[in-house]
């Protein structure tokens, strides 16, 4: 089979940063099926990898997120049969997506929305697992519109998790959503998605709070630059709330959130497939109801821009997009070349 990986590590990202190679096609056992992929799309989890891991020996594929068609079943496989179209973000211990043919475990996948393409439904897996789990698993916010009042101040919320979490708020709780971001085209982007209000977090966001008349926030998401923001967050979040984030700040000095006894919740959507938990199954679940979501029109997908064919310079390009922290919605290739 066709793939694109490397051998080394690349922190500086360059055209040789990636390779095309040919790899024996895998074969399905246990749970695994075997997913002839058609559409994937780049995340700054494949940047961060490429950067930073070299495969002990021969070489790693990475790309986690992927729709495409099963091929072949496991002999434990009870949830998919062969010809399902399927959409997943994968595993961070296995080889990824950027294959022509890739296994996973089925109770980390889902049937694809009926109502997407495969490039639009390619764009969701990985960041709305990562939204989902963080607003209903992390934070335990209640998937009702009959709950009391509350707000979220979701930072960085034009990107790739941002532009699903807000969606999935919105249109699922009763929370009232306030985004962040620094370009007119992104906040534009964010009231799109049907935001309550959005706030430019390269400026003082108590003072935009204030002048809002927004109250204290019972919650923050801090999708970016999170050590960067924290002396602001600590302003704007209200006295016992809740602060989640996902990424990996330099620094992180946790005392700041004793005056105000502030919760702290990390999500990391591979710690389920990573650990082999007991409710890995839940990600199964949830991108099923986020299907069904998708095809009764709540929630659309976060698709930013579709690159082209699967190919290295292509990949290329979409590495260098997200080290420019310039991407908004999801960056999708589709078919190999």
């Amino acid at each position: 089979m066709k793939a694109f990986g490397y051998t080394t590590a690349t922190p500086t990202l360059s055209d040789s940063s990636l390779q095309a190679i040919e790899l024996p096609d895998p074969v399905a056992t246990g749970h695994d099926i075997l997913v002839a992929v058609e559409a994937i799309s780049v995340n700054p989890v494949d940047t961060k990898i490429r950067a930073n891991v070299s495969p002990d020996t021969g070489y790693k594929v990475i790309g986690w997120d992927a729709v495409g068609t099963v091929k072949a079943v496991g002999d434990k496989v009870s949830l998919f049969n062969v010809g399902d179209r399927v959409f997943y973000a994968g595993d961070l211990t296995r080889q990824g997506s950027n294959a022509e043919l890739q296994l996973v475990d089925e109770r980390i996948v889902g049937l694809a929305p009926t109502s997407l393409s495969n490039s639009e439904a390619a764009a969701l897996p990985l960041t709305s697992i990562t939204a989902w789990e963080l607003l209903f698993d992390r934070l335990q916010i209640e998937k009702s519109k009959n709950n009391k009042p509350a707000s979220v101040l979701v930072i960085g919320a034009a990107g790739g998790v941002g532009s699903i979490l807000v969606q999935l708020a919105k249109q699922l709780t009763n929370l009232t959503v306030v985004g962040t971001a620094a370009r007119e085209e992104s906040a534009n982007w964010l009231k799109d998605l049907g935001v309550d209000h959005v706030l430019d977090h390269s400026k003082n966001l108590n003072e935009q709070r204030l002048a809002a008349d927004l109250n204290e926030f019972d919650y923050v998401v801090s999708l970016t630059h999170t050590d960067q923001h924290l002396d602001s967050i600590m302003e704007v979040i209200k006295p016992q709330g809740k602060l989640a984030l996902i990424d990996d700040p330099a620094s992180f000095d946790i005392l700041k959130l004793k005056r105000k006894s502030i919760s702290l919740h990390w999500e990391f959507m591979y710690t389920r497939s990573m650990f082999q938990t007991d409710d890995m199954i839940a990600q199964h679940q949830l991108l099923s109801e986020l299907a069904s979501l998708v095809d009764n029109g709540t929630i659309k997908t976060t698709l930013g821009e579709h690159l082209g064919k699967i190919n290295v310079a292509n990949l290329i390009k979409a590495h260098g997009i997200l080290e420019s922290h310039q991407a908004r919605g999801k960056l999708v290739l589709e078919g190999f070349e």
